[in-house]
């Protein structure tokens, strides 16, 4: 029996710290410095395990990581509301390492605003 455990142990241990690495989490943010910016919609991925879109925003393509497609869903952001070319706003925070990209804590569609955490 423990033999198996040891067994079991040592073939999912590398699994799971592979899977740590690969997810980027929230601690990556810089939260001390809040973006708010207003552009186009250039792509919109609507998938898990978060949704992403590529905005223009004065001259520069931003990453925004948004919220998984659960969550969106819940709090009334669909996927049909946000197209290529569709002007929204976005306020986040800037990755600490990753030029050009932050994490969405909200998105303004239209007149209606959208809590993302």
């Amino acid at each position: 029996m423990i033999l198996a455990a040891k067994i079991l142990l040592i073939i999912f241990l590398p699994f799971s710290a592979a899977i740590t690495v690969l997810h980027h989490g929230w601690a990556n943010y810089d939260q001390t410095k809040r973006l708010d910016y207003t552009g186009l919609v250039e792509e919109l991925t609507y998938e898990n395990p978060h949704g992403m879109l590529q905005l223009e925003h004065e001259g520069k393509t931003w990453t925004v990581v948004l919220a998984p497609p659960s969550r969106m869903n819940s709090r009334g952001l669909t996927k049909d509301m946000i197209q290529p070319g569709d002007s929204v706003r976005v306020v986040g925070y800037p990755h600490k390492e990753v030029e050009d990209e932050m994490r969405a804590e909200r998105i303004y569609v239209g007149d209606k605003k959208i809590e993302l955490r």
